[in-house]
């Protein structure tokens, strides 16, 4: 075999043989024409065909595809407002024929009823609720789209509102607000906060008073009985109560002079301060308690005297039921 024959049997395998066969990947379809007519579907392996008079006219993928879809829309209350729809589709592989025959560009259509779906459905709604219900608006897209494509071979997976922009006024406008409220939801918790703190400071001053107030009525319990106590104990070496009253008051007098002098920071005066001012109040407080007892003997006198009066009447009443018998 001379080396032209070699040339040639290669050149028919290449032009032949070799294109006679081809391979289609995992998760996808090979469709087949002759002459321009449907032949067969293929799918994924090794396979044969015709050389020149079968030819691969188009692939199939049958994966998950996912097809994002921007819509400018407006809702109810005049917002302009921009939606990410995201749908996720697959075509179906028994009906292959029909997603690659029926339509001219899936992705177009897809969008199409997405913007179909959308548009009828925002301007029903305000901005808030665009947000609040952006699930139902993915629901009713599937909806549509699933009696839509399905006669041409496509199943809609899930669409999902992947994105909601309204007009960026809008968005700052709706910050301010939202700042608005939570600052008057801190004032609120603020001012409840300072009242809890007037109220507790309140009653722990009231409490300090009533303290206080205790611990100087007990301190003035306890000074008096003091007081009684020496003054019993000066009546019994024979002082009698006024001159132990003034000896104890003169006693507290150069006590409290002792401790004014003891203190080098004090700046307490007492006015008068003399050695004869304190006899002069010794003098005062004398005549004040003589008086005084005179009063009180007086009045229990006047006292008695009542007490007195319906006895000598009754006693007179006796004297003449007694002449008369």
């Amino acid at each position: 075999m001379d080396l032209t024959s070699i040339i040639i049997i290669v050149v028919i395998l290449f032009v032949f043989v070799l294109p006679a066969f081809f391979t289609v990947k995992q998760q996808s379809a090979a469709i087949i024409e002759r002459f321009g007519q449907f032949v067969a579907i293929r799918q994924s392996g090794l396979h044969f065909k015709i050389p020149i008079i079968d030819k691969i006219v188009g692939r199939v993928n049958l994966k998950v595809q996912q097809l994002d879809v921007m819509i400018e829309t407006k809702t109810k209350d005049d917002v302009f407002v921009k939606l990410r729809v995201s749908v996720q589709y697959k075509v179906m592989t028994e009906s292959i024929y029909n997603a690659f025959y029926k339509l001219q560009s899936h992705q177009e259509q897809i969008t199409s009823y997405v913007f179909d779906v959308v548009r009828a459905e925002v301007p029903k709604m305000k901005l808030d609720d665009v947000f609040e219900k952006k699930n139902s608006i993915a629901v009713a897209v599937k909806a549509e789209l699933n009696d839509a494509m399905l006669d041409y071979g496509y199943d809609i997976i899930k669409t999902l509102v992947t994105d909601i922009d309204p007009d960026p006024e809008v968005k700052r406008a709706m910050n301010r607000i939202n700042a608005a409220q939570r600052e008057e939801v801190a004032a609120k918790h603020e001012g409840e906060s300072e009242r809890i703190r007037i109220v507790a400071k309140a009653n722990a001053e009231a409490e300090s008073k009533r303290l206080q107030g205790q611990g100087i009525a007990d301190q003035r319990r306890e000074i008096a009985q003091g007081l009684v106590d020496s003054v019993e104990v000066l009546n019994t070496v024979g002082i009698n109560s006024q001159e132990a009253s003034a000896l104890i008051v003169v006693t507290q007098h150069y006590d409290t002079l002792q401790a004014v002098g003891e203190e080098t920071n004090s700046n307490l005066i007492l006015m008068p301060n003399s050695p004869q001012a304190a006899s002069e109040r010794l003098n005062t407080m004398t005549t004040s308690f003589i008086a005084s007892n005179q009063i009180g003997e007086e009045m229990r006198k006047a006292n008695m005297a009542k007490k007195e009066k319906p006895k000598s009447r009754r006693s007179r009443g006796h004297g003449n039921s007694e002449e008369n018998e």
